[in-house]
């Protein structure tokens, strides 16, 4: 609802339209969806038994074979935009030797979704090392920008016909905290803040290199990144010292890639343990922002692994379905306004990269996406230039150590048997693919409990 001319009675809104053009998609990952990836460390992650509910990937969403279902399944809804990776393990199985057989089959994948009107946006790093990168340090290795740009430079030339919309790393924050900080991840330290701080430092080194290397072989490729963001917020916002902890936290844990991409620094503490970024500056043609949780934060001195702060998610606070031993924040689509205007600080195009809930019941989801929409909207609204939406995810996949037990599906699956069963939130989503807009007859009808958010006065 908006307040008319010269003070006149507020003017009713029952539509949010996007611009032409917008994207609406979903994403998705290699190793979650294809099944078969052996020669990644996630496999031998696996193979250790870190996999909290004791399964494992599997055939995953049996993509490797017969990713085209799905991909009539997102041309049925309407979607004109998919985001998925390439699998570096299976391209480059033996240090130096390519593998021809996954380029001709991801040239297939990337033919069918344009064969269906359907936009790619390949990611060339989501997770997944070769075994070999990992054993040489991964992104902790000298090596690693070199060796990473040679992989760019190889995909652009093998898939540049077909795709000129790259992602090069996805949330470089999450792998380097889980996988040296928290030991969720592969390789599994635990509190080695140094080796955090110098992972996330190789990364940002190797998406600058792929950054140049994608534009040496295709000039007009559009090349950004994955960050995701973790909305922090003071738990007490009267409390001065809860504010400063907020904000130190939402700052190591937020903005150093995007510090590293828009001046070539970060700020302490973790620049203590990083060498010279300068190389990183200005390597983006877009944004991409992963939103999914808020955490609250209030002061802690008795915690200073956590840089004197406890995170916490507000009472009464929407949750999606638990995880495995894994807390899980207050699902929070609505910060995403609040991070694309973050994020469009780099004057880039900004795209919604990932955002949804772990929903097998399907009862949040039609709340997240049309808070997601609204939020999404609200950014469009304030000028910031906001590309597209990519729902995570289509399909039910394999949820990293949670395993089977996390349902981000807007379609649901039985990974034992590959059956798929279309959620109502698909429907929604379709109907606002379709219409390129969220009404408020779609809302009432799809999410009800989100009307009063995002069509007050109604």
């Amino acid at each position: 609802m908006a307040q008319g001319p010269g003070g006149s009675p507020p003017i009713m809104v029952d539509r949010l339209s996007f611009p032409a053009g917008f994207r609406w998609g979903v994403a998705t990952a290699a190793y979650q969806n294809e099944g078969g990836n052996t020669n990644s460390q996630w496999y031998e992650w696996e193979l250790a038994g870190h996999i909290r509910a004791g399964d494992g990937c599997g055939l995953a969403c049996d993509w490797w074979a017969h990713a085209e279902r799905d991909f009539d399944r997102a041309q049925a809804m309407g979607l004109n935009a998919l985001r998925l990776s390439v699998e570096w393990s299976r391209i480059e199985p033996t240090e130096g030797i390519w593998d021809p057989a996954p380029i001709a089959r991801y040239r297939q994948m990337l033919r069918g979704l344009l064969e269906r009107g359907i936009e790619p946006m390949v990611t060339l790093h989501h997770f997944t090392n070769p075994i070999w990168f990992e054993r040489r340090g991964a992104f902790l290795s000298r090596e690693a920008a070199r060796l990473f740009a040679r992989f760019a430079a190889h995909i652009a030339e093998e898939l540049g016909d077909l795709c000129d919309l790259w992602c090069t790393v996805n949330e470089p924050n999450v792998y380097s905290i889980f996988g040296y900080e928290l030991g969720d991840y592969p390789p599994g330290r635990t509190h080695d803040l140094s080796a955090t701080a110098r992972a996330q430092a190789g990364m940002a080194h190797a998406h600058a290199a792929a950054y140049r290397a994608l534009h040496a072989v295709q000039p007009a490729a559009r090349v950004g990144w994955a960050q995701h963001y973790d909305v922090l917020d003071p738990a007490r916002k009267h409390s001065r010292l809860d504010r400063i902890v907020a904000h130190i936290q939402d700052m190591v844990f937020n903005d150093f890639f995007t510090d590293a991409v828009r001046v070539g620094r970060c700020g302490l503490p973790v620049s203590l343990f990083v060498d010279d970024l300068s190389d990183v500056r200005g390597t983006c043609d877009f944004v991409g922002i992963n939103v999914y949780s808020r955490h609250i934060v209030k002061f802690d001195l008795s915690n200073p692994a956590e840089l004197f702060g406890t995170r916490s998610v507000a009472p009464d606070a929407p949750i999606g379905d638990p995880g495995i031993n894994s807390p899980i924040g207050e699902i929070y689509p609505q910060g995403i306004a609040r991070m694309a205007l973050r994020a469009a600080g780099l004057g880039k195009p900004v795209y919604v990269t990932e955002s949804g809930v772990a929903d097998a019941a399907d009862g949040l989801r039609p709340w997240v996406i049309a808070r997601a929409t609204a939020s999404s909207h609200e950014a469009h609204m304030a000028g910031i230039d906001l590309r597209g939406y990519y729902h995570w995810t289509l399909v039910d996949n394999f949820e990293w150590t949670q395993g089977w037990t996390q349902c981000f599906g807007l379609i649901g699956m039985d990974h034992t048997t590959q059956r798929r069963i279309a959620r109502r939130s698909a429907e929604f989503y379709s109907a606002i693919a379709r219409a390129n807009a969220l009404t408020r007859e779609m809302v009432e009808q799809y999410a009800p409990s989100a009307l009063a958010a995002v069509f007050p006065g109604g």
